[in-house]
């Protein structure tokens, strides 16, 4: 009895790692990744899809959004990662996404931007 749940562990990892090697390199992580200027390009490139959050710790609605954005990230583990970027602390891809408002979520699809969001919305 013993063994058949040691084995039943060893064949469910194994296939959670198949799954997430032909999942398009999504990986699974159920937090947002904390990036920084120097780690973004290759966060987006290396995920098929992955929605950013660029924030700042004194700013109200991305502090309302906070909460959200952990809570999808758990949902979607394994389909779509989710990066957080302070922009206080990282402003050279603010810039560079023209991000002017906060908090702004970037779509990137094979690290393509394919859509913007501005402003604290519902889930």
């Amino acid at each position: 009895m013993e063994e058949d749940k040691e084995l039943e562990e060893i064949r469910q990892k194994k296939i959670e790692k198949l799954m997430r090697r032909f999942s398009g390199g999504q990986g699974s992580t159920d937090k947002p990744v904390e990036l920084t200027d120097s780690n973004f390009d290759d966060f987006i490139k290396r995920h098929r899809l992955v929605v950013v959050d660029f924030w700042a710790p004194w700013c109200a609605p991305c502090r309302i959004m906070a909460p959200i954005v952990d809570e999808l990230a758990k949902e979607c583990s394994g389909k779509i990662l989710f990066g957080k970027l302070n922009v206080d602390e990282n402003p050279k891809k603010a810039e560079e996404y023209n991000v002017m408002s906060i908090p702004t979520f970037l779509v990137f699809k094979n690290g393509v931007l394919v859509d913007r969001f501005i402003g604290a919305m519902p889930k």
